[in-house]
């Protein structure tokens, strides 16, 4: 894991799994590699190009997601481990990648966020789930990765994959309708 995506990402240390906390390191890494974007912008670009004027940064929002998604998890299994055990390994690598695919659909020109040439033809689930994929990420995580957003609503979703959905809507939703 290089120091870049560490530095960006503490709650990697959160995947128990070392295979899979190293494959979701390494499709951040892949995506660092491919993208305009260096792990500086990620601090100070705003999460999504949707919201005009908006001042919370991919990276704000990135982490609050995985923490919601993260004692959502928890707290399910605390609850209903029985009949709906919520995998914590899975949700927490699915929600750090959810947007991963972000940093190939965003560019800065003029100093401005806007659209890559990559990110008029694909949207951030189908290019995160490449990364994923190319970097040894199981398909469970994939399935997250695709079907967080929108997409997601043509496909039944795993538990993990509609706390990590719910995580997201619920810190964007109130920006977008304010």
């Amino acid at each position: 894991m290089n120091a870049e995506v560490l530095a960006l990402w503490p709650e990697l240390e959160w995947i128990q799994d070392k295979e899979l906390r190293t494959a979701t390191a390494r499709t951040w890494e892949l995506a660092l590699e491919r993208s305009p974007l260096t792990p500086a912008d990620l601090d100070t670009i705003p999460f999504t190009l949707l919201v005009p004027d908006l001042k919370v940064s991919f990276m704000a929002h990135k982490r609050c997601v995985v923490h919601i998604a993260r004692e959502s998890a928890l707290k399910m299994n605390e609850f209903f481990a029985d009949d709906l055990p919520v995998d914590l390994d899975v949700t927490i690598a699915g929600a750090i990648l959810a947007d991963v695919g972000k940093l190939l659909e965003y560019d800065i020109k003029d100093g401005e966020s806007c659209k890559s040439d990559t990110g008029r033809y694909l949207r951030h689930p189908f290019t995160g789930v490449a990364l994923a994929m190319e970097a040894g990420v199981p398909d469970e995580v994939c399935h997250i990765i695709s079907a967080h957003a929108g997409e997601g609503d043509m496909v039944k979703r795993t538990a993990e994959a509609y706390v990590v959905h719910h995580a997201d809507f619920m810190t964007f939703l109130p920006f977008k309708h304010r």
